[in-house]
């Protein structure tokens, strides 16, 4: 019989380290002298109380490991737990959130999704948007944890590929994920802190630096004001660019390079084909700018660098409103948003490294009808890459654009048009923030929606943060027979 305890431990654990974090928001509505904090202050007691009395009641359950059911279960568990009692603050707060729309809120930042339902951000109080940031720079660290432990260890999407990487891998899962939180979590702080004092230096007010920094770092794009980082535009956006692609390199590396090892940075090949994309794209974006539109250079390439790094990261800023641009660029925003960054990082969506085993396998392939007696296999940075992988990875793929299919289906048949449908779909499966179209676009959100759409949506974003067969699997017979 499946053995829930140790789930339910850690689960509670978490819960309660959230209820903590509460403290922060609710002391800064205090310096505020608003009555705003009291909703942080019966949220943290009821969000620390739940935690703490489901942990004790699990205490006697809790051992050195996971087994595999326990592992799938407590990654979902903890992506549904967290947005619950996140929510809290927006049903109690200044929002007076119904649970669909602050259920959606929560789960939008935990999965640094970026999407928003809520208007009139410039007005908000203060401490309901750093909750909001602070969600999302949980989410962002919390799914680099499950990334380079949890998503290997379950074998899912071709992520076993990096189980040897910079790690031991023969521990117990959950001692293995002590070891690797503490080792990104001085790093985590560090990016942060420094985009902290960058934003700061160059001119964004200190509260407006601490949030994007949260959001920014996370590659969550929750912002302190409704025209998102168009309120900072200028200098600020190549600050904002830099350090969303640092967010988007594995973290893995930067382990490694605070260990004195520099080069598997520079020679991890996705890393080169991520920046490669983005220097690609943006030259590209900015002759059409400068061309079609009457801009200077360097507006065109500014906004066309800040932007692309902002969808093909997962972050989700939008520094102007790019339906303007014309069809081409929208249609190139769609599929650019599609991409993701690199495997172990804060970044969302498919990931470069499936895109490189795909067109790998497919080299072989055409290869092999060229010549049927030869032998060839298909490597990656050099390795063989084994079948297990790429049958996962290949799995993957089909899973995600089912998903995407069937999601945006689903979307249409609540009344949403084609347009915000598909890119509806995408924005949640690949956890991207805005969507296509005048409703969901860089210059709208989602409050418009009706309560079916926002509830497919919320379950989109959870299937597409856990990278989809994580969830999946608990539909199966099998799954509970093991």
């Amino acid at each position: 019989m499946l053995d829930l305890r140790p789930v339910g431990y850690v689960i509670g654990l978490l819960v309660a380290m959230l209820g903590l974090t509460m403290l922060l928001p609710m002391l800064v509505d205090l310096i505020d002298g608003a009555g705003h904090w009291m909703a942080f202050f019966i949220s943290g007691v009821i969000t620390v109380l739940t935690g703490g009395l489901v942990s004790l009641s699990c205490h006697n359950g809790r051992g050195g490991g996971l087994t595999l059911q326990q592992t799938f279960l407590l990654t979902t568990g903890v992506w549904l737990a967290l947005p619950f009692f996140g929510a809290l603050p927006f049903l109690l707060g200044a929002t007076e959130a119904r649970f669909v729309d602050a259920f959606f809120e929560a789960m939008s930042g935990l999965t640094t999704t970026g999407s928003t339902v809520f208007s009139g951000l410039d007005a908000m109080p203060r401490g309901l948007l750093l909750w909001r940031g602070l969600l999302q720079w949980l989410g962002g660290i919390g799914i680099i944890v499950v990334a380079m432990v949890f998503l290997p260890e379950l074998r899912v999407g071709g992520m076993q590929i990096f189980r040897s990487e910079a790690f031991e891998t023969m521990g117990k899962i959950l001692p293995r994920a002590t070891a690797i939180s503490g080792q990104i979590s001085v790093i985590y702080l560090a990016l942060t802190g420094a985009c902290i004092i960058t934003y700061t230096v160059m001119g964004m007010p200190v509260f407006d630096a601490v949030v994007h920094a949260l959001t920014t770092v996370s590659t969550g794009g929750f912002s302190t004001k409704d025209a998102s980082f168009g309120a900072f535009s200028g200098s600020l956006e190549y600050a904002a660019s830099v350090f969303m692609v640092l967010a988007a390199l594995p973290f893995v590396r930067y382990v490694q390079l605070l260990n004195g090892s520099a080069r598997p940075l520079f020679a991890d090949s996705q890393v080169r084909v991520f920046l490669l994309t983005i220097l690609v794209l943006v030259v590209v974006f900015s002759f059409v700018l400068t061309v079609v539109f009457p801009n200077h250079w360097e507006q065109s390439f500014r906004e066309s660098l800040f932007n692309i790094t902002s969808i093909i990261s997962g972050t989700g800023y939008a520094s102007v409103d790019y339906m303007a641009w014309g069809s081409f660029i929208i249609t190139m925003f769609f599929f650019i948003g599609l991409i993701g960054g690199c495997a172990g990082s804060t970044a969302c969506s498919v990931k470069i490294f499936r895109y490189q085993l795909l067109f790998a396998a497919i080299k072989v392939q055409l290869r092999k009808i060229q010549h049927p007696s030869g032998v060839f296999t298909t490597r990656y940075q050099g390795r063989q890459v084994d079948e297990d992988v790429l049958g996962s990875v290949m799995t993957f793929f089909v899973f995600f654009t089912v998903s995407l299919g069937v999601l945006a289906v689903a979307l249409s048949m609540t009344g949403l048009d084609f347009v915000t449908s598909i890119s509806g779909a995408a924005t949640a499966i690949g956890n991207i923030g805005p969507g296509l179209g005048d409703i969901i676009g860089p210059s709208g959100n989602f409050s418009s929606l009706n309560d079916a759409a926002k509830w497919l949506l919320t379950i989109g974003m959870l299937v597409g943060r856990l990278e989809l067969l994580a969830v999946y699997v608990l539909f199966t017979v099998q799954f509970w027979r093991a």
